[in-house]
């Protein structure tokens, strides 16, 4: 049986952000600084979904012939769709394609944005779609059971034992030219999981719409899988796609002895909480490759964190956190949050200033996006401006505000990113960070304490 997984990279589209819902990048707009922000971001190729390289290796693993299309619609059997929102108008159109051309085949959808919105999809003309609720990987123990179901939608639930898995095949896609630059300066790069799920209640968060509880892979495995990526692909580095690495602290510093007995120096980069990684654990982590650590600061406010069930971290202890990691040569990937509907200009200033006092190695400001399928969306529903998935980027107002207009929201945006990068002491404290080759040529360089705050 032929089955194509098809895919699409336009609308700026990074699919395995945002818990699967898929991010963009900024538009540029707002002067020659806004168009630099966007051409370094454009530098990347970031690796296709993780969840498509591991459904690759479950059909291979079934005895199916898996072929993969970037934006051609091929003959096939069975068609497999992982779709972002701002791709889901134009996936949704493929399928009404496919359907009439190919009308025996079969057409599945998954991934998070299936999940959350699977009664929207289910309603499209075509008769021949499925919408798959639950982790794609469930197909290696029940695709027999799906292709014969005549349902429209079917909850395959969640692997229980994440080491029953295969290896994630990255052969039909374009790995040789997978780059993550702001955590790396080795490539290509890839994605890779040491476990799922997130265990806080952040009510605007789709990592917590399938379950609210964390999923481990054995250490060894995960180590396995990266030696199986150095010989069979050539990867320098590894992006782990988990939301709360360092969750379970005995695992990470099992992983990070596993790690460090690899063919060969490897680099990697995790996501999570600045109270979760002690200087022990990172000083492990480090010595066996790590580079790079993106943290969720969002907001100084708790106010606003306590309203959208975030749990606040105390302001001198992430910022005494990202100069700790700048100390150990290790990056910071921060994310910061403007556009709530109760924001000011003074408000998102504010972020903007504390961004500036934080002062990580990457600084990523998002707008407050809304996704279906979160508690966060059902209770601002009635404060949505905009319903048109494509500008769920991150990068572009979608709510209503009570204070400020979308455009006025935009340009504060984009003042963010460039107060943000565009001042001395940004390169100065991480100069090193950003072209470590600096460290060959250069003396110590003094890391300043000084903060200029913006004035709105």
């Amino acid at each position: 049986m032929k089955v194509c997984l098809w895919d699409t990279r336009k609308n700026d589209v990074q699919k395995d952000f945002a818990g699967g819902m898929g991010v963009g990048m900024p538009t540029g707009v707002g002067g020659k600084r806004s168009k630099f922000i966007r051409h370094m971001y454009k530098r990347d190729f970031r690796p296709t979904a993780l969840n498509f390289a591991y459904l690759a290796a479950v059909l291979k693993q079934l005895g199916q012939q898996v072929q993969y299309s970037l934006d051609e619609i091929v003959p096939a059997d069975v068609y497999i769709f992982n779709p972002a929102l701002l791709t889901l108008d134009l996936e949704m159109q493929t399928v009404e394609t496919i359907s009439q051309r190919y009308p025996n085949s079969r057409i599945l959808i998954v991934g998070q944005v299936a999940y959350a919105m699977a009664d929207t999809i289910a309603e499209v003309q075509a008769q021949n779609v499925t919408v798959i609720k639950g982790e794609p990987e469930q197909l290696l123990f029940k695709w027999d059971d799906v292709l014969q179901s005549i349902d429209r939608i079917i909850d395959v639930g969640v692997v229980a034992n994440l080491d029953t898995l295969p290896m994630p095949d990255w052969s039909l896609f374009q790995y040789k030219n997978f780059r993550i630059h702001y955590d790396f300066w080795r490539f290509p790069s890839t994605f890779i999981q040491q476990s799922r799920g997130c265990t806080f209640k952040c009510n605007y968060c789709p990592y917590i719409m399938i379950e609210s509880k964390t999923r481990f892979r054995s250490p060894d495995l995960v180590a396995a899988e990266m030696q199986h990526g150095i010989d069979r692909y050539g990867f320098e580095s590894f992006k782990f796609r988990d939301p709360l690495f360092g969750l379970n602290r005995k695992q990470t510093l099992q992983l990070a002895d596993a790690i460090g007995r690899l063919s060969k120096r490897v680099q990697f980069s995790v996501e999570t909480r600045v109270d979760l990684m002690k200087k022990e654990t990172l000083q492990a982590l480090k010595s066996v490759g790590l580079t790079s650590i993106t943290i969720g600061i969002e907001t100084p406010d708790e106010e606003t964190l306590k309203k959208y069930d975030r749990v606040a971290i105390n302001d001198d202890r992430q910022r005494s956190f990202v100069s700790m990691c700048r100390s150990m040569g290790i990056r910071t990937v921060a994310g910061f949050m403007v556009g709530f509907p109760e924001d000011t200009t003074a408000s998102i200033y504010g972020v903007l200033n504390y961004a500036r006092k934080v002062n990580p190695t990457y600084a990523n400001f998002n707008i407050v996006t809304p996704y279906p399928g979160t508690q966060f969306f059902n209770e601002v529903k009635d404060e949505v401006a905009d319903f048109d998935y494509r500008k769920y980027s991150v990068y572009q107002p979608v709510m209503k505000y009570k204070h400020l207009t979308a455009d006025e929201v935009k340009e504060l945006h984009g003042k963010c990113f460039s107060k943000f990068y565009f001042r001395s002491r940004y390169f100065t404290e991480n100069g090193r960070l950003l072209w470590p080759q600096l460290n060959r040529f250069l003396p110590k360089l003094k890391v300043g304490t000084n903060f200029s705050p913006v004035q709105n």
